[in-house]
């Protein structure tokens, strides 16, 4: 790491060129290559693939997004002259526009598309293509043409994918307000304005690069349309709290007097290796995700690994590089002028930040059960999540989809808006006669509201008919339809024949995708939890910082979970978010999510637990590590933390539910982690246990191989003092500053008095007197 640095600083103008480069070169390519996402739940030997897949084949065109136009008057009939001669000529127009395959329009032959009130009719509109293969023109011009034909007395509104792609917010919104207040936290921390801009920058480069590069992944392979913006919402979020670390560490190096290169090279070699192992943790969540084998969740896995790269990549080259070319300006003005006049002072765990770590030391069963008690009762809605299709009807009450989807509940029944269809492979006399009086089977089935007529394809050995349940697409009643029909109906109905039907459509594709997420989760999550525990093992030669890590990550998927499912399915201020009404969880946000917040979690955990055992090398003091570790760390944590909650809730503003769903999940997840397991749960849980945080057996220890992530002279302390015995800091150390001084109310003084002890490089009266600069207190004592 020292030598990359090295070369990075020594070679800044090229280091910063090659980057930007990389940005203009990859963004061009984006731009002439256009995107390809392609939102594909479909999962092959699916039953509801085999009904896409056959229906398809059998119905050439009819595979293509279907869409609905819907008209409604609160005056008079849809049926009336004038509304049904204006709503003709709109279909007709429809029917000639580029993309469209078919138009069934509810005035003629077709039935059961005018409401019995005759105050709502709808019309089907199908596309050649699916919904991911639209091009957004086509999906407008439908949108244009229909609205057009909409009177002071005649609503029209339009439902479908396709229809939604016109819905998707532009702009960049989430990420301009994510950055400034990421730029304001980062001002405040540092008082500098060139060294806030630096984070920002490195994160903007990366995210650039990565995103462009995700655009051109959907040309290689499967990438959900939702992939860019969620490895944009990471990438910022990581980007710009690794840069963080890194810049801080730099400015502690110029403040105890190294020169500019040299607290560059310094702030990589040390701290640059923490955010290398962090965004290394993350990267194995993500891939987790590739042995579920969906295609799907690869391209998601993948793309948001790329992002993750590419943000350690500029943290550990392009930062140092710009560090070296503010040069001191990486300091605020005040802070210069004190180098200047004073020299080099020690930098000393103050304010909140110790007295707060002084505290859990004291008190670390009692703020530990506290932690415990949060964090459960924030998990306990995680208990009800249901997995399912939320649709168009929790689409914002203003959007036409959500508008036509409410239409169509009110005029025809909720479950108009996700029949189900059914398609069956006919093989032979036998097969046709079970399946012409399945229908009137279908009719007496619970849950069912109406069976449309079978229509067979040319060839006579494909049949489909609609189903439509009398509960929403969303309902859980509909997925019991789905099972019942797949287990006692239909099989009953082809008993006898070698009558094969399937059943297809919205909610038993959703279904399908959701059982087998389902039911490799725990596979998912024990490999990602044991890959994790292995890095962190091998990281920190320890059994129990491994095993609280994976509980700690545990909790805090758990509760952030908890958070999604309050907001989103329960609809606790939903609508006042403008992110729809309640409905189920998307089916693949478990898994993305457990992959993503494990990665963060472990973030904090990597910097949080690496400075205690720094620390814990150098004295072999547990009680000392965790308390200066805490001390010194907690206030850079918390202010990374912020950083990203601000980064994660501005995604909130993109208006699409799944991206919202990211960044709430997130943010909640940072929250926790960082305000409340981090700077709370975990330090209580270290003093508890003592030096068994450490343990690990000696044959254990000599046959993992070594990842140091700890500067040399910390392992150097700690072999020096295994070979010289006990008297060399396992416990023959002064009288700790927290026994010795207990009864002095004044908490600074606590802290100047331990921070000399715990820094025995620094003579006591220097400590006194540095700290005397900022408390009269403490000169009064000092005197």
């Amino acid at each position: 790491m020292a030598a990359i640095a090295r070369w990075c600083v020594k070679h800044r103008l090229v280091a910063v060129l090659l980057w930007l480069l990389a940005l203009g070169g990859v963004t061009t390519g984006a731009a002439i290559a256009g995107s390809a996402y392609s939102n594909d739940y479909e999962v092959p030997g699916t039953e509801s693939g085999r009904a896409t897949a056959l229906l398809a084949q059998g119905f050439h065109g009819a595979g293509g997004d279907s869409d609905t136009i819907v008209w409604h008057t609160d005056r008079g009939s849809v049926r009336a002259a004038d509304v049904e001669q204006r709503m003709t000529a709109m279909l007709h127009k429809v029917e000639d526009l580029p993309g469209i395959a078919s138009v069934t329009s509810p005035y003629g032959s077709a039935q059961g598309r005018i409401s019995e009130d005759g105050r709502t009719a709808y019309a089907d509109v199908t596309f050649d293509a699916q919904a991911s293969d639209i091009p957004e023109a086509q999906a407008k011009a439908l949108v244009d043409t229909a609205r057009a034909a909409a009177t002071d007395d005649v609503q029209v509104e339009l439902g479908g994918e396709a229809v939604g792609l016109t819905e998707a917010p532009g702009g960049h919104i989430a990420e301009i307000v994510g950055v400034a207040v990421a730029a304001v936290v980062l001002f405040l921390a540092f008082g500098s304005l060139a060294a806030s801009v630096l984070p920002i920058a490195t994160a903007l480069v990366s995210v650039g690069i990565a995103y462009s590069g995700i655009v051109l992944l959907g040309h290689l392979m499967t990438v959900a349309d939702f992939a860019p913006m969620l490895g944009m919402l990471i990438g910022l979020g990581v980007g710009i709290d690794y840069a963080l670390f890194i810049v801080t560490r730099h400015r502690k190096g110029l403040k105890r007097g190294l020169s500019v290169e040299e607290a560059a090279r310094t702030a990589v070699a040390t701290t640059g290796r923490a955010v290398v192992f962090a965004g290394a943790t993350v990267c194995i969540a993500l891939l987790g995700m590739l042995i579920l084998r969906l295609s799907f969740l690869n391209g998601v896995a993948i793309a948001a690994c790329l992002t993750v790269v590419l943000t350690v990549a500029a943290s550990v080259t392009l930062l140092p590089a710009l560090l070296s070319l503010i040069g001191m300006r990486a300091l605020s003005r005040r802070e210069r002028r004190r180098l200047a006049d004073h020299g080099p002072q020690p930098e000393l765990p103050t304010g909140f930040a110790a007295r707060w770590s002084a505290f859990v030391e004291r008190h670390p069963k009692l703020l530990g059960a506290v932690a415990a008690v949060v964090m459960a009762v924030l998990a306990l809605p995680t208990l009800s999540l249901h997995l399912g299709s939320s649709d168009q009807g929790n689409h914002p009450a203003t959007a036409t989809t959500r508008k036509a989807y409410d239409l169509i509940a009110e005029g025809f029944g909720p479950g108009t808006n996700g029949p189900l269809t059914l398609v069956a492979s006919l093989d032979g006399a036998d097969d046709r006669l079970a399946l012409d009086q399945l229908p009137a089977k279908l009719s007496h089935t619970q849950g069912v509201e109406s069976v449309s007529p079978i229509t067979y394809d040319r060839a006579g050995d494909t049949g489909v008919l609609v189903v439509v349940p009398d509960s929403s697409p969303q309902s859980k009643a509909t997925s019991e339809l789905v099972d019942r029909l797949r287990d006692d109906v239909l099989p009953a109905a082809a008993d006898g024949t070698s009558l094969q039907v399937h059943v297809g459509g919205v909610t038993a594709s959703y279904d399908d995708f959701a059982e087998i997420i389902v039911g490799k989760l725990p596979l998912f999550v024990g490999v990602v939890i044991a890959l994790g525990c292995a890095l962190l093992l091998l990281a920190f030669r320890s059994i129990g910082i491994p095993l609280k890590a994976a509980l700690m990550n545990v909790a805090a998927v758990a509760s952030a979970f908890g958070v999604v499912v309050a907001i989103f399915q329960w609809g606790w201020g939903s609508e006042l978010l403008g992110l729809g009404s309640a409905g189920p969880i998307e089916p693949f946000l478990p898994v993305i999510m457990v992959s993503v917040l494990f990665g963060l979690s472990m973030d904090y955990q990597v910097f949080l637990v690496s400075r205690m055992y720094e620390e814990w090398l150098e004295t072999g003091d547990n009680r000392r590590a965790v308390r200066v570790g805490l001390a010194e760390t907690s206030r850079v944590i918390n202010s990374a933390a912020v950083i990203m909650i601000s980064v994660f809730l501005a995604f909130v503003l993109s208006g699409e539910r799944v991206i919202a769903m990211f960044g709430i999940a997130l943010a909640a997840a940072v929250a926790l982690d960082a305000f409340v397991l981090r700077t709370l749960l975990v330090p209580a849980l270290m003093h508890m246990l003592g030096g068994a945080n450490w343990w690990l057996p000696r044959w254990l220890d000599r046959r993992l191989p070594r990842i140091s992530i700890e500067p040399p002279e910390c392992r150097a302390a700690a072999d020096a003092r295994d070979a010289g015995g006990a008297g060399a800091g396992t416990g023959a150390e002064p009288i700790d500053a927290i026994d010795a001084l207990d009864t002095i109310d004044d908490v600074d003084v606590i802290e100047a008095v331990e921070a000399a002890e715990d820094r025995a490089k620094i003579p006591v009266q220097k400590v006194i007197t540095a700290k005397a600069e900022e408390t009269e207190d403490v000169r009064d004592i000092a005197g």
